[in-house]
C-alpha cells in the first residue's frame, strides 16, 4: 500500500504523509470493526473469553497487532491481534467457529459496502480522486481519499483473511465445515500455514511473480466499481 507509494515520498513529502495519516484511520477503522465481529460472534454463540479480555470493542487499542498493521500499510496485507475463542464454550461446536471465523471478514465487507455507497449518494467525490490526487491538498481530496482507502482496505482484508490458511479466517472456516474424519489432516497441514503465508509475501515482494497481486487485484476492481471511481 504505502509501499507502491515510495515515490511520492520523495516527490511529495506532505502529501506522503497526509497518505500516510489516511491510510492510518482507515485501517483503524477497518481492523477494529473486524476483531470486534469475531469477539461479537463468539459472544453471541455464548462464549465470554473474548469479552473478558476486553475485546468485545470498537476500540482499536484493544485490536491492533504492531506487526500486523505495519504490514497491511506497506505491502497491503496485515492482521489484528487474534481474539481467543473457547470451542468447548460455543452453542454451535465447530460450526460455531465457522461463523465467528467468518464474522470478521463479513464485516470488512458490510463495511466497504457502506463507504462504497457514501461515494454514490455524494458524501465522498470520487472525481477527487484523478489522475494525482496528492497533488491537491483541499479537505475534499483528501475526505475522499479517507472513503477510497476505506472501501479498498476492507476489501483487502476480506479477501486475505478468507483464504484457507492458518492462521487466517479462512483457516477456522474451513475447521468449522468440513467432514470429522478431515479435521486430522486440515490440523497437520495448518502447521505450514505460516510458512506458506511468508513465502508468498516474499515472493510477492522480491519477484516479478506477485501472487498478492492475483488476490488483492480482483479485490481493488471491485472496489472501484463499488465506489464509481
Amino acid at each position: 500500500m504505502l509501499l507502491a507509494n515510495h515515490d511520492l515520498l520523495i516527490d511529495n513529502p506532505l502529501g506522503f504523509a497526509l497518505l500516510l495519516a489516511v491510510v492510518g484511520v482507515a485501517l483503524l477503522l477497518s481492523i477494529s470493526v473486524h476483531e470486534f465481529s469475531h469477539a461479537a460472534a463468539a459472544y453471541l454463540q455464548g462464549d465470554r473469553t473474548a469479552q473478558r479480555q476486553g475485546r468485545l470493542t470498537l476500540n482499536p487499542k484493544a485490536h491492533l497487532d504492531p506487526t500486523g498493521t505495519l504490514m497491511l500499510a506497506i505491502v497491503g496485507f496485515g492482521w489484528g491481534r487474534p481474539v481467543p475463542v473457547d470451542l468447548v464454550a460455543l452453542r454451535s461446536g465447530r460450526i460455531g467457529m465457522a461463523l465467528v471465523s467468518l464474522a470478521g471478514p463479513a464485516s470488512n465487507v458490510m463495511l466497504a459496502l457502506v463507504l462504497a455507497a457514501l461515494f454514490q449518494v455524494g458524501v465522498f467525490d470520487g472525481e477527487r480522486l484523478g489522475v494525482n490526487p496528492f497533488s491537491n491538498p483541499s479537505f475534499a481530496t483528501w475526505w475522499a481519499l479517507l472513503g477510497w482507502f476505506g472501501v479498498s482496505l476492507n476489501l483487502i482484508l476480506a479477501v486475505f483473511n478468507l483464504l484457507p490458511i492458518a492462521p487466517l479466517d479462512g483457516s477456522g472456516i474451513l475447521r468449522g465445515i468440513v467432514p470429522r474424519q478431515w479435521l486430522g489432516a486440515v490440523r497437520r497441514i495448518e502447521v505450514y500455514g505460516p510458512i506458506v503465508l511468508l513465502g508468498v509475501v516474499l515472493i510477492s515482494l522480491f519477484t516479478r511473480w506477485s501472487v498478492l497481486r492475483v488476490i488483492f487485484d480482483p479485490a481493488l476492481d471491485l472496489a472501484r466499481t463499488l465506489a464509481g471511481v
